[in-house]
């Protein structure tokens, strides 16, 4: 079975074209031939917001047979193999679909920073 994109209904409607486009070329040039059944994130861009916190943007891909969703599930924010976040997320409009992938920003609280990141080049994991 080949991996989807799909896209959640609210950023399918509010998402800029530009961005729209970004996102179905980094998901085209994804290696999505994997023989694991896992979850792994792949990185579009990160930002620090107005109360400095940090949003980064990924394209989530399931490659499971299990419909994923985050409930308490906690991520790492990884710059330079050194974790510099860790925040447990519960998204209750975020489903995905065995063999689907989604684009998707986490928000982690500036509390939960270490103040040695650089907002550059991080990556995302589950624990």
């Amino acid at each position: 079975m080949l991996q989807t994109l799909t896209f959640e209904p609210s950023w399918d409607k509010a998402l800029p074209e530009q961005d729209r486009l970004k996102i179905k070329q980094t998901f085209a040039q994804i290696d999505h031939d994997t023989s694991e059944p896992s979850i792994t994130f792949t990185p579009l861009w990160q930002a620090k917001n107005y109360k400095g916190e940090l949003l980064v943007t990924v394209i989530i891909n399931n490659y499971s047979e299990k419909e994923l969703t985050f409930d308490q599930t906690s991520i790492h924010y990884i710059e330079r193999g050194q974790i510099l976040a860790t925040h447990f997320f519960t998204l209750k409009t975020v489903i995905i679909p065995p063999k689907t992938s989604m684009p998707w920003a986490f928000i982690f609280p500036v509390k939960n920073i270490s103040q040695q990141a650089t907002f550059d080049n991080g990556i995302l994991s589950l624990v």
